[in-house]
């Protein structure tokens, strides 16, 4: 009976603690509003219009289109069976590729581009859940596929924008005491700084802005989508794609997006780009204007005068309720009509766009809905979606 009783002793403290650590993570994962010089930078930048961020295309939803999807789910929204991935070795990255072009995709946005010299890391999220709580929210299928300590010399993790799915405060609190530049949308940096990076590390750019590395250039390009961690911080800080310009070659990295006219003027300005990535998954109808869906990723990339293109933001999360390997599948029926060459590494497989490569669908066969029967269509456009200029 004494042991029972002394267990019961220690029970409630220890609960008390564990909830306690938990609350402390959840308010800090939710991080911090911009105040002083970064404030005042946002409020005099272009897009900011009445205290916050806004889109030349303002984004529609169908809200209770929105909650009915939640109960119309697919019943292969998540896999029954483990994904097939690629785990990494370190000794894959122990030299630059010969090429000068390489990605590897990790799953979701998180991947590793090695440019022309540049190795940088897009988007990271090693943690096990998008979500403030590290015991709630969308949970990843399958495990980190490289540990944080083996990837090799990072020269800057770029980040889209804040959502809990491309800001992931696990991963930045073990990166930001390696020699890495965070290159994040204006008002990001509050959070980065709020999570203990150094402010020297850090570099916010507005839309059009550039930061140099070695000789590559970032440029914050635009974006169509939202910011915000909790209800009262939406908009208050800027979401953007970027083009990596190297000297040999060009890569886009969407972020996330709906399709919208300034993607013909960053392929006007900066294409041919020699890879496109693209968000491609977590989509539908009543939130069209926030994720672009597959057929319209594949225009997206005709516009930006893309020659290879990888969808990304599928593979790790259920953060909609189509079918997981419905994203794929739509983004090869389109690519076959318009003439698109599309790369399909697995998790954690490594791809050479310039280099030709035969990929087999490594995915299962699932029932899934096309874009007849389910069409994702921005809204404010000049032309409808389904006859859109597609730019060769």
């Amino acid at each position: 009976m004494k042991k029972i009783h002394n267990s019961r002793k220690w029970f409630f403290p220890v609960l008390v603690l564990v909830l306690g650590a938990s609350f402390f993570y959840t308010c800090q994962a939710m991080g911090k509003q911009a105040k002083g010089e970064r404030l005042i930078r946002m409020q005099n930048s272009p897009q900011w219009k009445d205290g916050q961020f806004v889109n030349p295309q303002p984004l529609i939803n169908d809200f209770w289109m929105a909650v009915g999807s939640m109960f119309r789910q697919s019943v292969d929204v998540s896999p029954k069976d483990p994904v097939p991935v690629v785990f990494v070795e370190k000794s894959r990255f122990s030299k630059l590729p010969e090429s000068g072009l390489r990605v590897t995709w990790f799953g979701h946005s998180s991947s590793l581009i090695e440019l022309d010299g540049v190795r940088i890391l897009t988007d990271p999220v090693w943690s096990e859940r998008t979500s403030p709580s590290s015991w709630l929210g969308p949970k990843r299928w399958y495990p980190p596929l490289i540990s944080l300590k083996d990837l090799p010399e990072i020269d800057a993790v770029l980040i889209s924008h804040d959502h809990y799915d491309h800001m992931d405060l696990g991963t930045i609190s073990k990166l930001k005491d390696r020699n890495i530049l965070f290159i994040v949308p204006l008002g990001l940096g509050a959070n980065l700084s709020y999570w203990g990076v150094p402010t020297e590390k850090i570099v916010e750019l507005d839309w059009w802005e550039t930061k140099k590395i070695k000789d590559l250039e970032i440029v914050s390009t635009p974006a169509r989508h939202a910011s915000g961690r909790y209800l009262l911080d939406n908009d208050k800080k800027l979401w953007s794609s970027y083009a990596l310009l190297g000297p040999k070659h060009r890569v886009y990295f969407s972020g996330d997006t709906g399709l919208f006219p300034k993607m013909k003027d960053i392929g006007e300005k900066y294409g041919p780009f020699d890879l496109t990535m693209i968000e491609t998954g977590q989509y539908n109808q009543a939130w069209p204007d926030w994720h672009i869906g597959p057929e319209q990723a594949v225009i997206a990339h005709t516009q930006l005068k893309g020659k290879v293109l990888l969808p990304i933001h599928w593979g790790l999360f259920a953060l909609a309720s189509h079918a997981w390997t419905e994203p794929v599948e739509r983004v090869l029926e389109k690519s076959k009509e318009l003439g698109v060459t599309v790369i399909t590494p697995k998790p954690g497989e490594s791809s050479e766009p310039g280099l030709q490569k035969d990929y087999i669908a490594w995915w299962p066969k699932l029932p899934y809905k096309s874009s007849k029967e389910d069409p994702i269509l921005s809204s404010q456009l000049e032309e409808n979606t389904a006859s859109i200029e597609v730019v060769k």
